[in-house]
């Protein structure tokens, strides 16, 4: 979700309860209803960047039912992400493109100076979300401390949190591109995450940016990100703080990082697996 629309942000709020009032049968069954691609097929993302996905274990669904989806599993509805969802593992993931220019690469990563920043948020964001009637999260620490690939030009790091419920653990991938990047968001439980992130990155296998918007065919004269690799893993908030305040950062990094806090969506991935297994042994 983008800093822009804040207004638009507490506006949907009624719509976040009303999903989260669904019975576990409602919930079924509107997720039944949207429209999956199942797999083997290939995949517009955002205009940008097309991911073949491997097998009909894969399904993906358009930014229209990517949103409905969002709403189902517990978290703000936005545009601009498109859901991938692996039946067998039961895992989802979230991909959207951020159109902020070329990130240069070269930057160090220094990994407990992240994580100071991202814990520093934790106040400021909390306060953000007690106003739009969402619980506390808080920053516990690194469960795959960030790192960066230039071979494939993918920065990947796993953060523990902390909510009402427990420890629960996001894992994100951004996958960099000539005019922006692309942010693929892995959605698991603490249980299965190991075997999730290795099935994650097999299906990642299959995505690459359309030929125009590849990291390696940047020229002279394109648009160049303000901020470098390691901003990418706060939000932008270490770079945005040092022009406009922490505040502004914290809000910043509270709306890059929405949908990634609303974990308890993982409690829907039950439900929408057995419905996708009571399909497969129906044919």
């Amino acid at each position: 979700m983008k800093v822009r629309n804040w207004v638009i942000a507490l506006a949907l709020l009624p719509v976040f309860a009303m999903a989260g009032d669904m019975t576990p049968e409602q919930r079924k069954d509107a997720m039944s209803s949207l429209e999956w691609h199942v797999g083997p097929r290939a995949e517009a993302i955002a205009g940008k960047a097309t991911l073949k996905t491997p097998n009909d274990k894969v399904q993906f669904l358009d930014e229209k039912n990517s949103r409905r989806f969002l709403e189902l599993t517990g978290n703000l509805p936005d545009d601009g992400n498109f859901i991938v969802y692996e039946t067998e593992g039961g895992w989802w993931a979230d991909f959207s493109f951020d159109p902020s220019g070329y990130v240069k690469e070269g930057e160090k990563i220094d990994a407990d100076a992240l994580l100071k920043t991202l814990k520093e948020g934790d106040g400021p964001s909390n306060e953000e979300r007690k106003r739009l009637g969402l619980g506390e999260l808080h920053t516990e620490g690194w469960y795959v401390p960030p790192h960066y690939d230039e071979k494939t030009k993918r920065l990947e790091w796993g953060l523990k949190l902390r909510d009402s419920e427990g420890i629960v653990l996001n894992y994100t991938i951004r996958l960099l591109g000539r005019s922006g990047v692309m942010s693929a968001t892995l959605v698991s439980s603490p249980e299965t995450l190991d075997a999730d992130v290795t099935s994650f990155r097999k299906v990642l296998d299959g995505f690459d940016y359309n030929d125009g918007e590849k990291y390696s065919e940047f020229k002279a004269g394109d648009h160049v990100a303000e901020y470098g690799l390691a901003a990418l893993i706060t939000g932008g908030a270490a770079v945005i703080a040092t022009k406009k305040g922490f505040w502004a950062a914290a809000a910043l990094f509270l709306a890059k990082m929405w949908k990634l806090v609303a974990v308890g969506g993982v409690a829907a991935l039950a439900g929408l697996k057995s419905l996708f297994k009571k399909k497969e042994s129906s044919n």
